[in-house]
């Protein structure tokens, strides 16, 4: 299936191979120079080089060519799968597991796992990636919603396009946030100094997360986000954003942090419409050891 960009005056004269990696969050610049190069990549339907720079009103097209398969095994790795029917599973993936293969990770993956404990999955994302709608960090623990049949997959991928399935992460955050409420409504792409790294840039992505101050600590405030979006690391970087990153981040947070392995974030309460029976679910499972450690720590150091 192609994809279609039109380009806005805020991308007046940019090179096309940095706008796309602000498009296409999944793709690094090399991947799009080798797609433009192969002319993967059309501008009005013609074929064009890197270094070309797009004016407004001009449509990008491209089709992401199909990843070359690869070998993914079942492996008997435990999994704590919170529900499961004939058509979803909802798991409550640990902190530190990857959810699908990719270089550097070819096996003990959420997928690796799935493959062993279930027999059936959603093949719309290929063989490398099969039920999975929607993912969340390796370092961030909580709950996932997996597709068994391609029919709860196009239902649960529209749930989330529309914006209507809940989404709601616990976070321990630097600083002491003084409101209780607030909106962060900021575009989120690739951060022009670091291809590795997301931040809010002009022209990036839409991205709105809402968060409610759950309780004060000296230093430190425990959080509650709500996604109205879903991009790559969004309460990371929104966070960040707003002078609080989170504990432990690797990527975004402060190096003296909390002694922790990875962000301090937990993705504890899912809800959406089933795909078959258009029954609300709901599910929602506690934070791991480490963060429940984490939070009694700072207990001992309130004022």
């Amino acid at each position: 299936m192609s994809e279609q960009y039109k380009v806005t005056e805020s991308d007046q004269s940019k090179r096309i191979d940095k706008l796309l990696t602000e498009v296409i969050e999944e793709a690094s610049r090399s991947q799009i120079q080798g797609w433009l190069k192969d002319d993967v990549v059309l501008v009005d339907g013609k074929a064009v080089k890197s270094n070309y720079k797009v004016q407004e009103g001009e449509s990008i097209t491209w089709h992401i060519p199909e990843p070359e398969p690869m070998d993914i095994l079942p492996e008997d790795i435990p999994i704590e799968i919170v529900y499961e029917d004939e058509d979803v599973i909802v798991v409550n993936k640990p902190s530190g597991m990857v959810i699908h293969p990719a270089a550097g990770h070819y096996s003990g993956t959420l997928v690796n796992a799935l493959l062993f404990h279930v027999k059936d999955l959603s093949g719309i994302n290929g063989v490398e990636r099969p039920g999975i709608v929607h993912r969340i960090d390796k370092d961030t623990s909580g709950l996932l919603m997996v597709a068994k049949n391609d029919l709860a997959h196009q239902s649960l991928a529209e749930q989330l396009s529309k914006k209507t399935v809940e989404r709601k992460y616990e976070a321990i955050v630097h600083g002491e946030i003084h409101h209780e409420y607030g909106t962060i409504d900021a575009p989120i792409g690739r951060d022009p100094k670091d291809r590795q790294r997301m931040a809010v840039v002009d022209g990036g992505r839409d991205a709105v997360t809402h968060f409610r101050v759950l309780r004060h600590f000296t230093d430190f405030t425990l959080v509650e986000c709500k996604l109205e979006t879903g991009r790559t690391h969004q309460i990371r970087v929104h966070m960040r954003y707003i002078d609080h990153p989170l504990a432990g981040d690797p990527k975004y947070g402060p190096r003296k942090t909390l002694a922790l392995n990875g962000q301090a974030l937990h993705a504890k309460s899912l809800g959406f419409e089933h795909p078959r029976t258009g029954e609300w679910k709901k599910f929602e499972v506690e934070p791991p050891a480490e963060f429940k450690e984490t939070l009694k720590y700072l207990e001992t150091k309130e004022v």
